[in-house]
């Protein structure tokens, strides 16, 4: 609410990041409020234009990623990152579960120095959550360190057409019902989807 302040054409922003397979972030992602659009696609690899394929087998560099085009009026980076953070495992190297590859590396590629700031800080937010040992500390050695990559972003590519929305389109695809559908009921996914705001949904949707 409120009117005030200049700031032309909507002002939309976009955000770029990567935890493990595409088809994960962007189902998440892509039910908030204040996000107009998720796009999977590829980047921080060396080579133009790749394919899937070429891009699974990790010679090209690239890393799947979700580019999130968001209303900063609706929803705020810092949320963004907090979320992004909580929707994935980012004290695993070059791994999310079965997925294994410097292609399903946590990174986030920020475009500016205030997206670069603010990922630091959620770093440093994420660090003090996964640092803390289990069961309020009963159980040694279960701390973890965060070891998202940073980078400035450089080319992004979008995925193939049927990587777009592949979990709406596919919810009863195996690693969709295996992988995503859970994340999507966790707790900790939930609460920090609700700080945002969800975008009303239909039954069964």
């Amino acid at each position: 609410g409120g009117g005030g302040g200049g700031g032309g054409g909507g002002g939309l922003r976009n955000v770029t990041f990567g935890g493990g397979c595409f088809w994960c972030t962007e189902a998440i992602f892509m039910r908030l409020e204040g996000v107009q659009q998720v796009t999977s696609g590829y980047a921080g690899g060396s080579k133009p234009n790749p394919k899937y394929r070429e891009v699974v087998t990790g010679k090209t560099g690239h890393a799947e990623v979700v580019r999130v085009t968001y209303d900063p009026s609706k929803a705020s980076l810092s949320d963004l990152f907090d979320l992004f953070f909580a929707s994935h495992d980012p004290t695993t190297l070059n791994r999310q579960g079965a997925d294994v590859g410097t292609q399903y590396r946590s990174v986030v590629f920020y475009e500016d120095d205030e997206q670069r700031k603010e990922a630091e800080l959620a770093i440093a937010r994420a660090e003090e959550e996964y640092g803390k040992e289990a069961w309020f500390g009963f159980v040694p050695g279960t701390a973890r360190t965060v070891v998202t990559a940073m980078a400035p972003m450089g080319d992004f590519w979008p995925a193939e057409n049927y990587h777009q929305d592949y979990f709406e389109n596919n919810q009863n695809a195996p690693y969709c019902m295996i992988n995503i559908a859970p994340k999507l009921q966790s707790f900790k996914v939930r609460s920090k989807m609700d700080k945002i705001g969800q975008v009303p949904r239909g039954p069964g949707e």
